[in-house]
């Protein structure tokens, strides 16, 4: 079992980077607790393509196009 193994759709990708940036956004500016760098994880997934525990549930978020190519 790869655990690096893209299994993150475009859609999903978007999220994760959106939310994730925005989590560190908020924790830069003080507006949030440093709980708020938990954003790293989603954020890194994101840019990665990857999501380890995607992997471990079987989740595949891409269509089979992006399986196949990535």
């Amino acid at each position: 079992m790869n655990l690096l193994t893209k299994n993150v759709g475009v859609k999903d990708k978007m999220a994760r980077i959106g939310i994730g940036g925005l989590l560190i956004l908020l924790t830069a500016t003080g507006s949030i607790g440093p709980w708020g760098l938990i954003g790293l994880l989603p954020l890194i997934t994101g840019l990665m393509g990857t999501c380890p525990a995607y992997t471990l549930l079987g989740i595949h978020t891409g269509d089979k196009s992006e399986s196949a190519a990535g």
